[in-house]
């Protein structure tokens, strides 16, 4: 659902879904360019991260939501939503997040710091 909708304030954040698509979803997929993102609502907090695992590759979008934390369906650890580290008990990388606002009843994702992952 990424367009090219840009603000004034910086050509660097894109509009990427509509809030009141996260009313009834906690996890929401889009894409911004050709990077696979989730939108992650937990209470009142939107959070933008990868979509897969760090760890294994599973799709997180098949996970759940609980406490600031997002599970992952294959292997059961969980990512801090605020700051992408593991569960204790896991070594693998910290989950990617970007960064996220709330404006004009739309996600916005700053494009700037969206990039496709090394490897």
């Amino acid at each position: 659902m990424a367009g090219n909708s840009l603000t004034s304030e910086s050509e660097n954040w894109i509009a990427v879904c509509l809030l009141d698509r996260l009313a009834h979803q906690a996890i929401v997929c889009v894409r911004l360019e050709a990077i696979h993102l989730l939108l992650v609502r937990d209470g009142d907090e939107v959070f933008a991260c990868e979509r897969t695992c760090p760890h294994e590759q599973a799709d997180l979008s098949l996970g759940r939501v609980t406490d600031g934390r997002i599970f992952c369906p294959r292997h059961y650890a969980s990512f801090d939503l605020r700051d992408g580290i593991v569960s204790q008990g896991w070594s693998t990388p910290a989950l990617r997040r970007y960064p996220v606002r709330i404006s004009d009843g739309k996600v916005w994702v700053d494009a700037a710091a969206v990039t496709p992952a090394a490897g």
